[in-house]
């Protein structure tokens, strides 16, 4: 299953520093990893949140993966606000089981600054 999942500097740089191999695990406050099912929704976060946003330096990011289908299927997909906002949500405990489950290495797809595409 193809996943995206919008992401801030500092994840990126969690993510770099696995080798594009893993996501970091989640803080205590945040019990889920909800990697997204569009890239149209993950652009929208990263474009529209957190490149606008100080906390994230003006710059969001669009990461791109793939998980074993079997493995992906046995989370919940959940609507945020609308069809076209579907999240799989994965328990913080999992996200180590959905690192051992990637197909490849995780991509940068498109990156935003200040609300526009740079890449």
């Amino acid at each position: 299953m193809k996943l995206w999942r919008p992401v801030g500097r500092n994840e990126l740089e969690k993510i770099e520093a696995a080798g594009m191999k893993g996501f970091p695990p989640r803080l205590p406050e945040q019990p889920i990893f909800y990697p997204v099912l569009s890239f149209d929704y993950a652009e929208k976060i990263a474009r529209d949140w957190n490149s606008t946003c100080p906390d994230h330096d003006h710059v969001g990011f669009v990461t791109e993966f793939e998980v074993d289908d079997g493995f992906a299927e046995s989370f919940e997909a959940n609507e945020a606000g609308g069809s076209a906002h579907r999240e799989l949500w994965v328990p913080a405990e999992e996200l180590e089981a959905l690192n051992r489950n990637l197909l490849g290495p995780i991509a940068v797809v498109a990156a935003y600054h200040n609300g526009e595409r740079v890449r």
